[in-house]
């Protein structure tokens, strides 16, 4: 454990982390003390003060849940190094797995990001109206995210305590591996059924994202995901790595293969992120969906591209598919 917690990478996550967690705090209890005075329509001088605090609270926000953003590819980063630590791991999958607490630390980022992401859409609306309409709202929603933000830490920090580097781990070769069916396929689907499917539901996707289908769009954007998740892992990755029976979502991320999981799992992630996020702003804040459409579609097909080009390059040099 030693080993792990001496780590410069890790010295550096936690330490940031626990400064963005004290600024929140500090935040979270501002931003409770803004929402038992806020009355926009009294003219005193506690109200002027809640309003600048509540400048203050915007500001220290805004700079650190942008610095959390930063923070999930760091931490991926981090325990993908610390595989060099730990006997059994060949990357960032079996780190990981080294205790019951790192896959849902990862899945609760994710979803940490998604909800500050949408703060930062109710903030900039909020700013743009006169009377802060939406103040309210924005400061319950980050009450909502400082409590995840609070398990999160805590995760953090048992995670990082409880890696052994003396007990072996599962690699990626094992976890992933569809011998005897472990770690298959979901639904029964075959690998072909599944390629095709992630073709039809991008289509569908693009679609509804075309035509304004909001909640639509939303619910196949989290379809889309699923699929796209196993499509890579068990179909675009063995390209990547051209091996038929690597399946990791993991290696790719190593200088090896020059990074490049970190432009396809970011393509992913950010294109879902803004169709959830502008879905939310257009069904309840009656935002303009329009403007958005053309960086949403971009960056959908920059990661269907950026998969399938490995399959056509591998072909064009080989001649063969996998």
């Amino acid at each position: 454990m030693n080993e792990i917690l001496f780590s410069n990478e890790v010295i550096v996550y936690l330490l940031s982390e626990t400064i963005i967690y004290g600024l929140l705090f500090l935040s979270f209890i501002v931003s409770l003390g803004i929402l038992k005075s806020w009355n926009y329509e009294n003219f005193n001088q506690k109200q002027f003060i809640l309003e600048n605090r509540s400048y203050l609270v915007e500001s220290i926000l805004f700079f650190t849940l942008i610095l959390k953003v930063f923070l999930l590819p760091y931490f991926v980063y981090t325990i993908d190094n610390l595989s060099l630590l730990i006997p059994g791991a060949m990357c960032g999958a079996g780190v990981i797995e080294a205790n019951s607490y790192g896959n849902p630390l990862l899945i609760l980022k994710m979803i940490i990001l998604f909800l500050s992401g949408l703060w930062f859409s109710i903030n900039r609306l909020d700013l743009q109206k006169k009377s802060y309409p939406y103040l309210t709202i924005k400061l319950w929603l980050f009450v909502a995210i400082f409590f995840l933000l609070s398990i999160e830490y805590s995760l953090d920090i048992a995670y990082f305590t409880h890696i052994a580097t003396e007990t072996p781990v599962t690699c990626c070769s094992v976890l992933f591996s569809q011998v005897g069916g472990a770690n298959g396929l979901p639904l029964g689907l075959t690998l072909a059924k599944l390629v095709w499917l992630f073709y039809l539901v991008y289509i569908l996707l693009m679609l509804s994202i075309f035509l304004e289908k909001i909640l639509l769009s939303v619910f196949t954007s989290a379809l889309f995901a699923f699929i796209a998740y196993y499509a890579v892992v068990y179909f675009f990755g063995t390209y990547v790595y051209q091996l038929p029976t690597h399946n990791c979502p993991f290696c790719m991320l190593q200088s090896y293969y020059y990074y490049v999981g970190y432009l396809i799992w970011g393509l992913l992630f950010f294109s879902v992120y803004l169709i959830f996020n502008y879905g939310v702003m257009s069904y309840f804040f009656k935002t303009n969906f329009q403007k958005n459409k053309a960086m949403i579609l971009s960056l959908l097909t920059a990661f269907v591209f950026v998969c399938s080009a490995y399959v056509i390059l591998y072909y064009v040099r080989n001649g063969v598919f996998l």
